[in-house]
């Protein structure tokens, strides 16, 4: 029952749209972007028109509404104080890449948008690029089908008759476990860049940055091997 013009605003004609967007802003008229599904500028084109209409010091407000990968993080059993939201994988080959390449060791969940037709072919990505990881996929939120599907990657890969390949998915990948550093493999580590050609000093700091141990302590351990003439 909107009796106020509407014009069609997607992926496919954001940019061309801007220019008659801004017109009727300009003019003194109130423009709404309203979404059939999720909330407007999430893993949607309305950021478009967003920056356009702040950098022409128009005033921009948002609603809060549904957002799918909120209900979907709350109700994966993973951790939800810190996430990084991704949405969809870009089409580019080198810039998935670089996404996989730099949440590798990441360790807090990683948040997906995927479309059913592409969750086989994703969850091989998961799996080749970050090993078998722990899943949540939310199929459906907040509609009747709603459905939970959690349990490692490669659950999913041996049995995809079990997700239903409809809807709306949502993807949550848990985050990596951090590497167990304990003084022996400290020292291994130590020996083999000393070996290498390091500088004892440069070693430490190194092997410090690496593992997240105390410096000091470190150093101790150089210490305890000082026999093998790494200092």
């Amino acid at each position: 029952s909107i009796k106020s013009e509407v014009i069609s605003y997607h992926k496919y004609n954001e940019k061309a749209r801007v220019k008659l967007i801004l017109e009727k802003l300009n003019s003194g008229l109130n423009v709404a972007i309203i979404s059939d599904a999720g909330t407007p500028g999430i893993s949607d084109p309305a950021k478009i028109i967003v920056q356009a209409a702040i950098k022409h010091d128009i005033c921009v407000e948002a609603l809060p509404g549904a957002t799918a990968f909120v209900p979907a993080l709350v109700a994966s059993g993973l951790e939800t104080e810190k996430f990084t939201f991704i949405g969809f994988l870009p089409d580019k080959q080198m810039l998935r890449n670089k996404i996989f390449t730099d949440l590798k060791t990441h360790q807090f969940p990683i948040i997906f948008y995927e479309s059913p037709r592409r969750i086989d072919k994703f969850l091989h990505l998961i799996y080749d690029n970050w090993g078998d990881r722990k899943v949540a996929i939310a199929r459906e939120i907040s509609k009747i089908y709603e459905t939970y599907y959690r349990n490692k990657v490669s659950y999913f890969l041996n049995n995809p008759e079990i997700i239903k390949t409809k809807g709306e998915f949502v993807i949550i990948v848990d985050g990596a476990k951090k590497e167990s550093w304990d003084d022996e493999k400290i020292k291994e580590i130590l020996r083999k860049l000393i070996d290498g050609g390091e500088s004892p000093k440069l070693a430490i700091k190194k092997v410090s940055k690496q593992s997240g141990e105390n410096k000091n302590h470190i150093y101790d351990l150089a210490l305890e091997i000082k026999d093998d003439n790494i200092i």
